[in-house]
């Protein structure tokens, strides 16, 4: 008798899930080193947080590039380590539901003239017992889908940092030239003013470089504005503070690359890599186990079963003298009277049915968010080459011409002269298509940023649903 209730407890013990001696991050480091070949790590001692702060440290020592800012937000990125926090409470929510119910003890005493009477007795949940294994394997679900969740985590911050990357360096780069032109302004005022004093100036031309000047002064304070804006969007990702805010940035975007990437399946590249389709395929999984346990039990809602050991003392008063020992069992079940489970299985069909639709949904969704990236991963670059090839170019002839007239006016013929007007409207075209030119090439890397994001997390590509403001839209206000 003791043999096989001893190898009923083994093969219970045998089936609970142990805990993993890393919280589960092996696969989240595994996959986030396939997707992006970058390094993750959940921080749960001083020890990893000094390496962490190093590694860090290291990487902050020069301007930093693209990789570099990534990394760092994946090592020092708090709400990230949130999110890995998250994993591991789903994987103790995993062992815990592997474990087998733990059994109840009754004990009874009742004592009267000349008699006492003890009862013990050892409950267990049956019904837990028979339905453990489905319950773990929905568990085990659940705790995959921690996993996959805590892969978004790390990608969609990974994006996010590309992003603010870019437009802090784009912004940065744009308070740049709006200086070096009003530098180019105050020279001009300047001539203007010396022109005034020797009696040769003309006032209404003073009065146009002293406007324009202040118009520049405007448009770089808003310049300014912004890229404080981004730097510090930049900051919050990377999750630093106090001397790590002393970090570097090149001072400007990197050139277009000479050719695009050709994927040749977008489609087929986001249903296979996307995490949230996986997660979303998980959950599917997890609630049609749930709905096959939950059809299982409709009648059957509680089962205990109890063994009972009563022990009687003697009783001179009814000429027993000595001690009755009785054993037995009991079993207590539930009867469906009232509730036959009927709701209960309905409301599991109609959540597997919601979570089988809302897969079906996300697919389209992401076959169409992989081709909108993909198709404005090959526009923004047209955009942004035709501006470097061809607007720029032609745009520095003018100015070229229009300069040379204006400081060569009295040499040339009255139709071929410039005015102060004509070379102011010239220089606020020339600065507009400079900056639109600058917002091309930095929503072409924005898009290279989105595209990725569109094959492995989904979702707004812009990371906070809002329209980025441009800088161009800005200097023609």
């Amino acid at each position: 008798m003791r043999r096989p209730a001893f190898l009923a407890l083994s093969a219970l013990l045998a089936g609970c899930a142990q805990f993993s001696a890393d919280g589960g991050m092996g696969e989240v480091a595994s996959g986030v080193r396939q997707e992006i070949g970058k390094d993750v790590v959940k921080i749960s001692t001083d020890e990893q947080a000094a390496r962490a702060r190093e590694q860090v440290a290291a990487l902050l020592a020069g301007p930093l590039s693209a990789e570099q800012a990534v990394q760092i937000a994946l090592l020092n990125n708090r709400t990230l380590q949130a999110a890995y926090n998250d994993l591991g409470i789903s994987e103790a929510a995993y062992v815990q539901a592997s474990l087998p119910p733990n059994p109840g003890l009754s004990l009874l005493r009742v004592a009267g003239t000349g008699v006492a009477n003890f009862e013990v007795r050892l409950i267990e949940d049956i019904l837990n017992l028979i339905t453990l294994p489905r319950r773990t394997a929905i568990a085990a679900e659940r705790f995959g889908q921690a996993r996959y969740r805590a892969i978004g985590a790390t990608l969609r911050l990974a994006a996010d940092t590309r992003r603010a990357y870019v437009r802090a360096i784009a912004s940065h780069q744009q308070v740049g030239f709006l200086e070096q032109t009003r530098a180019t302004a105050d020279a001009a005022a300047r001539l203007i003013a010396g022109m005034g004093e020797a009696g040769g100036g003309d006032q209404l031309d003073q009065a146009e470089i002293a406007a324009f000047r202040a118009e520049l002064d405007a448009r770089v304070a808003q310049a300014k504005l912004r890229a404080r804006r981004d730097h510090e969007t930049l900051v919050r990702l990377l999750g630093l503070s106090g001397a790590g805010l002393a970090f570097a940035l090149p001072g400007e975007l990197p050139p277009l690359p000479s050719a695009l990437d050709s994927p040749a399946e977008v489609e087929v590249e986001a249903i296979k890599r996307r995490v949230d389709l996986e997660i979303a395929r998980r959950e599917v999984t997890a609630l049609a186990k749930s709905l096959s346990l939950t059809e299982a039990t409709r009648y059957v809602s509680m089962l205990q079963l109890s063994g009972i050991f009563n022990n009687e003392t003697a009783n001179p008063l009814t000429n027993f003298d000595t001690a009755i020992n009785r054993g037995g069992a009991q079993i207590d079940l539930q009867i469906p009277i009232f509730d036959t489970g009927e709701a209960r299985t309905r409301t599991a069909r109609e959540t597997y049915m919601r979570a089988l639709n809302l897969l079906a949904g996300k697919a389209v969704d992401a076959r169409s968010e992989a081709r909108i990236a993909y198709e404005t991963y090959r526009a923004t670059y047209d955009i942004a080459r035709s501006y470097r090839d061809r607007v720029l170019p032609l745009r520095q002839i003018v100015s070229k011409e229009i300069m040379l007239r204006y400081n060569t006016g009295v040499l040339v013929g009255e139709g071929m002269r410039v005015d102060l007007f004509k070379y102011l409207a010239d220089t606020r075209v020339r600065i507009a298509a400079n900056a639109a030119s600058l917002d091309a090439r930095r929503d072409f890397l924005l898009a290279v940023a989105d595209l990725q994001a569109a094959l492995t997390i989904g979702g707004d590509p812009s990371g906070n649903g809002t329209p980025t403001a441009t800088a161009s839209s800005v200097i023609m206000q």
